[in-house]
């Protein structure tokens, strides 16, 4: 093995099977997507360490732990069409983009859009599409979506997004405010009816322009 074969095996023995991801199809698309040809340059010898990796605009890749849970908790189907809002180095993506038909990647910050893009292309993943947009709101205008996920996240859910969801599908966000943040499966039962569950805690950074909690008043 090479060492970073043998870092990789490491990241998902010791990281991500521990944090309860054993679905198959889930560890294999981690151990076939070179994760560290998403991280920047100057992090490179972190790609498979058990920590946020920094950004540009303050942003993070999510920790490898956090993309495996989220990647099995949605259950992607060959058809599904998701949306994704924070499309950061673009790793996100293209770990979903092996398990759908298609991705659609909303992100707020122009260097982050051009880096996303990049990544991908450099991988020959064709079924992500990468829309340089404030995303907090969800994109209505190419709705429904089977999964929608936030790599960010949001003190309340934001208003109107879970109705951008098919008949069966879920939505994968963090809600809460440090130091308590829970991520959370919303999944559209019916026309009008919804389930939640909470699966883990974390803390995430807040997404731009994420929509606040009223304060109370007395």
């Amino acid at each position: 093995m090479t060492d970073q074969a043998t870092a990789r095996f490491n990241m998902i023995e010791q990281q991500i099977r521990t944090w309860e991801v054993l679905d198959p199809q889930v560890l294999a698309t981690l151990n076939n997507m070179p994760r560290e040809a998403f991280v920047p340059e100057a992090y490179r010898g972190l790609a498979f360490a058990d920590i946020e990796i920094p950004l540009a605009q303050g942003q993070q890749m999510l920790s490898p732990k956090i993309e495996g849970r989220f990647l099995q908790a949605l259950q992607l189907q060959a058809k599904d069409k998701v949306l994704l809002i924070g499309a950061g180095s673009g790793y996100l993506a293209a770990l979903m983009a092996q398990h759908c038909a298609q991705v659609t990647a909303l992100e707020i910050f122009p260097e982050l859009c051009a880096m996303a893009t990049q990544n991908l292309t450099k991988q020959g993943i064709k079924n992500v599409q990468v829309i340089e947009l404030d995303g907090h709101n969800g994109y209505e205008s190419q709705a429904p979506y089977d999964a929608i996920v936030f790599t960010a996240s949001s003190p309340i859910e934001p208003e109107g997004v879970r109705y951008q969801l098919s008949i069966g599908g879920r939505m994968l966000i963090v809600l809460g405010q440090t130091p308590v943040m829970q991520a959370t499966l919303i999944q559209r039962l019916a026309e009008h009816s919804y389930k939640q569950d909470v699966l883990f805690e974390t803390c995430l950074t807040e997404m731009q322009n994420a929509t606040q909690a009223q304060a109370f008043s007395f």
